[in-house]
């Protein structure tokens, strides 16, 4: 099932405007508000999953324009038609066990996502001038990637050893007295809505540099947010998925754990058992911009918050600046050094 929003004036496709949160048509200008759309796609319980996926690697699909036949891999479920530009939403591919509760819309439209990471090149120290220049964009797409939102409650115990450390002079000697302490404390945590993407294509720590994302501006999911944009479904469940979420969950508790534990010069966990229990998961979708840069015969691939602008990415390190910064820093030490030698009475040589 193919869905397509035709403007109500002209027949253009209308697409999701970031900046007016609404459907606009770029042909006469109508716009639609998205509220007034009815849900096309059955409910779902944010609860726990138990889904199988189709055997299939790809379907076809045709668009409802220009009737071309579009072959979509598996966990597709936004799509642009490659021969006349029109949005396609994939409908049977988000109802059911596969339809999101939660969507946050982009915020940053292409053009200031362009210009964004342009000005974030520019600003990269320790990469090749060309590269820096920015002009090599290949592609920006706009995603939509599935993450599941976990709620979780993490209960257990950690003992942990802390130092705290005293100097003082007696005489004409100065002693350093270091104390030692065994802490002990128990822990009963509820940590709600951890993000965790599903997407079997997006790099983990990739999509884990772009978080925070403000969940202030979370809505109820409706088709007409992803008109315009790519979208996956996801390829993992939410079972799946919980043994990352639940190496994340441990990591919070040891932080909060440390937190608890203040007014030592050194705190170190001796051991710890954490219990982690799944509460409920929440299927969603965020924003996201992937930026593809073609450099010295190689392709560089960038991603976008789409609702915050906060960039991610490994770009080319240039060896020349790296080594130039390193001389002038080991130059500066060296002089301050000897400023400190002079100013101590020492050798001016």
């Amino acid at each position: 099932m193919v869905i397509q929003y035709k403007c109500p004036d002209c027949g253009t496709d209308m697409i999701f405007d970031s900046a007016t949160g609404s459907l606009h048509c770029n042909s006469c200008g109508h716009e639609e508000q998205i509220e007034g759309y009815q849900q096309e796609y059955e409910s779902y319980e944010p609860h726990f999953h138990n889904t199988t996926f189709e055997d299939e690697e790809a379907r076809q699909y045709q668009c409802r324009n220009c009737g071309a036949v579009l072959f979509t891999e598996k966990h597709t479920s936004a799509a642009i038609c490659s021969f006349c530009g029109s949005p396609m939403i994939l409908g049977d591919r988000l109802s059911g066990n596969y339809a999101p509760t939660k969507v946050i819309p982009f915020s940053i439209s292409k053009e200031e996502a362009e210009k964004a990471f342009h000005k974030w090149c520019k600003k990269l120290r320790f990469s090749p001038k060309e590269f820096t220049e920015g002009s090599r964009v290949k592609e920006i797409t706009g995603i939509y990637v599935p993450f599941w939102l976990y709620d979780l409650r993490g209960q257990g115990e950690a003992h942990l050893h802390c130092t705290r450390t005293r100097i003082f002079s007696r005489g004409d000697e100065e002693i350093t007295e270091t104390s030692h302490f065994d802490v002990y404390r128990q822990v009963d945590l509820t940590l709600k809505e951890i993000p965790a993407d599903a997407s079997e294509k997006m790099a983990d720590d990739l999509m884990d540099s772009l978080e925070p994302f403000d969940y202030s501006a979370m809505k109820e999911f409706k088709l007409p947010y992803l008109a315009g944009f790519l979208s996956e479904k996801y390829s993992f469940t939410d079972k799946e998925m919980l043994p990352r979420v639940t190496k994340r969950a441990n990591e919070y508790m040891d932080e909060f754990i440390r937190n608890t534990v203040q007014g030592y010069d050194s705190v170190t966990f001796e051991n710890r058992d954490y219990h982690i229990g799944q509460l409920s998961s929440e299927y969603a979708l965020f924003p996201v911009w992937m930026v593809y840069y073609d450099y010295n015969d190689a392709e560089y691939t960038f991603a976008m918050n789409g609702q915050t602008g906060k960039l991610a990415g490994d770009p080319p390190r240039s060896i020349p600046k790296i080594a130039i910064s390193a001389g002038l820093l080991t130059l500066l030490i060296f002089l301050l050094c000897r400023i400190i030698t002079i100013l101590s009475g020492g050798p001016l040589l």
